[in-house]
């Protein structure tokens, strides 16, 4: 089992990234919070700020130059283009820094829970009978985002989530997303099994297509982990 601690954190959590206890018999099987590289590239799109600032400052210095200026004072020139650049990715850093530290998910022999929140903490309970199916994007520096496509009273909206929350899916469509986790591949395998295995079965009508999404999402992990 992995886990992901933040001492002086969350001291009313009676065990770390869980709201309460866990019921006799339930066994934690991995914990994790997002890489925070990933997530500042991904979520909060660090990458597309830095292009944007740098076709901004590489506009400044060559029309300082097509007007005659030399290098030196061109570059003193485009010097304004520092001071928002460096905010708006100090803020975005910070951002998501705060989320990495709020944010623990807990993937058990039943359910997977998502606690997460900066300013107010919350947490989104998943019970293994509500998850239809699931889906694992890797991303190459091994990170990636396991998605929930979750039915029934455990429908959570995208906005209340983001941005644990798969990338433009909004409504009825908004799926609970693992994201930016570290070892993916491993994660979703892991879950995958756990669904698979798991003996908590609804008797509601949703039983059948729990069984069927527990077979389908196996065969989907492992083959989008291949």
């Amino acid at each position: 089992m992995s886990s992901h601690d933040h001492p002086g954190e969350y001291e009313c959590e009676p065990i770390p990234g869980l709201p309460e206890s866990l019921p006799e018999g339930e066994e934690i099987l991995w914990q994790g919070s997002p890489c925070l590289r990933s997530l500042a590239r991904r979520a909060f799109h660090t990458d597309w700020v830095l292009a944007y600032f740098g076709v901004i400052l590489a506009w400044s210095l060559l029309s300082s130059l097509a007007e005659g200026r030399t290098p030196a004072v061109a570059v003193s020139e485009a010097g304004w283009v520092l001071v928002p650049f460096v905010s708006a990715i100090t803020l975005l850093l910070l951002l998501a820094w705060l989320n990495t530290r709020a944010t623990v998910y807990t993937i058990t022999d039943r359910r997977v829970v998502v606690r997460f929140g900066v300013a107010i903490q919350m947490a989104v309970n998943l019970p293994f009978r509500t998850v239809q199916s699931a889906d694992l994007r890797c991303f190459p520096d091994g990170s990636g985002d396991v998605s929930l496509r979750v039915v029934g009273a455990q429908q959570v909206g995208a906005l209340m989530l983001w941005p644990h929350a798969r990338p433009w899916r909004f409504g009825k469509d908004a799926e609970p997303t693992l994201r930016c986790i570290p070892e993916a591949e491993h994660v979703a395998e892991l879950l995958a099994r756990a669904l698979a295995t798991s003996e908590q079965r609804s008797t509601s009508p949703l039983r059948e297509a729990s069984k069927a999404a527990s077979e389908e999402t196996l065969g989907k992990l492992v083959t989008a982990a291949s």
